[in-house]
Order: C-alpha cells, then sequence, then structure tokens
C-alpha cells in the first residue's frame, strides 16, 4: 500500500484495545494523517521507524501514558514533517511528553479535555513555529511555563475551561502575533493578566468571563 495516505483505526468497543507492531507503519512511505481511537499505545517508537511523509497525528479517547516513552530515535528524526497534533479525551496524560517539544516544524498543538494534565514541560519553547496552540477544558493545569514566550508565530491561544489556570507567564506581551486568546471559564484568573499583555498589538478577539475576571475586552 505504498500511495496510501490516512490510516484511521476505531476501537468501538467498550475498553481500549491494545495497539502493537507500529513497526509496521515504515512500509506507508507516503502515510499523511494518523487518527486512532479508544485504543491503548504501549509506545510508538519502541522500533525504529521514519515517518518522513506524517503531517498530522489525532489521538482520541487513547490510553497514551506511555506512548512517548523508549524511543530508540530521535523524535524530531521520526517525525520531521509533523504539523498538527490533536489530543482529546486522553485521561491518562499527565505530563505533555518531554520528546514533544523536540518536533520544531509543528503548528498546531491540540490537547483538550485531558482532565489529568497538570504540567508541561519548559522545552516547549522550542516549538517556535507553532500558530495554533488549545488547551481547552485541561481543567488539572495550572500554569504555562514561562518559556511559550518563543512562540513569535502564535496567532490563537485557547484556554477555555482550564479551571485550575492561576497566572499567565509575564512575559505572555511577547507573543507578537497572537491574534485570538480564548480564556472562557478561567474562573481562577483573578488577577486578571499581566501589564505585558498591552504589547500584544495583534490581538483582535479576547473570549473570557468579564465578572470573574474582574476586567472587560475594552481593556485590551
Amino acid at each position: 500500500m505504498d500511495n496510501l495516505k490516512v490510516l484511521i483505526i476505531t476501537n468501538y468497543g467498550f475498553f481500549p484495545t491494545e495497539l502493537r507492531n507500529f513497526q509496521l507503519l515504515k512500509s506507508l512511505p507516503n502515510l499523511k494523517t494518523i487518527r486512532l481511537e479508544k485504543v491503548s499505545i504501549l509506545s510508538l517508537c519502541k522500533a525504529p521507524v521514519l515517518l518522513k511523509s506524517l503531517k498530522k497525528i489525532s489521538l482520541f479517547m487513547c490510553k497514551i501514558g506511555q506512548a512517548f516513552q523508549n524511543f530508540t530515535i530521535q523524535v524530531s528524526d521520526a517525525l520531521s514533517n509533523l504539523m498538527e497534533i490533536n489530543i482529546d479525551y486522553c485521561n491518562d496524560l499527565v505530563e505533555l511528553p518531554a520528546v514533544l517539544c523536540d518536533v520544531i516544524c509543528l503548528k498546531k498543538l491540540s490537547i483538550t479535555n485531558c482532565h489529568q494534565l497538570s504540567a508541561l514541560p519548559n522545552g516547549i519553547g522550542k516549538l517556535v513555529n507553532l500558530e495554533v496552540f488549545r488547551l481547552g477544558s485541561c481543567t488539572d493545569l495550572s500554569e504555562l511555563p514561562e518559556s511559550i514566550r518563543s512562540f513569535h508565530k502564535l496567532c490563537i491561544l485557547d484556554l477555555s475551561d482550564c479551571l485550575c489556570i492561576r497566572h499567565f507567564p509575564k512575559d505572555i506581551g511577547e507573543l507578537c502575533n497572537l491574534k485570538e486568546l480564548h480564556m472562557k471559564g478561567c474562573l481562577n484568573l483573578s488577577k486578571g493578566l499581566p501589564p505585558s499583555t498591552t504589547n500584544l498589538e495583534q490581538l483582535k478577539l479576547v473570549i473570557c468571563d468579564e465578572e470573574g475576571l474582574g476586567f472587560s475586552n475594552h481593556d485590551f
């Protein structure tokens, strides 16, 4: 199947089913998209697999706590052209794997409804080409790393319903291309945003709960 471009694996059972032998994907040289639903992944790269054509990975209701461990090759080599990662309802994700910070060509990172996610690696600042960053409904996440100030190409930052977020990085004003900021439901941002927010000259849209944050959209 040399010409296969999209691989979708969907489990319709009640419990996640274990998926192995990812090394077989090396026989799909033109694979561009992978979508996995309700599967358990022990490791994506226990055996060397170069997916140089892969552009997008989507993981929905998967068990991925061990998926990005035990890499035998550099993830930047294995996924050298990956541009989009979507992770949704993966409830065993506690901390974003640091190895993903080496996928520097990434343009979109969406982690939503992962209620156990409590930390992001400081190395996430290496994703300097990121344009869209979504963390919607990651209810245990309490802060963003200061290193996100390196996201100079970021256009959309979505923190909707991140209930435990208490403050933003003080240098958030360095996100010079930010156009949209979504923070509806961030009820713990009682002190508002840091002063550097006034440097966000490209900001066009702010979505928030005015009563809970103590300021209005007119402040931007």
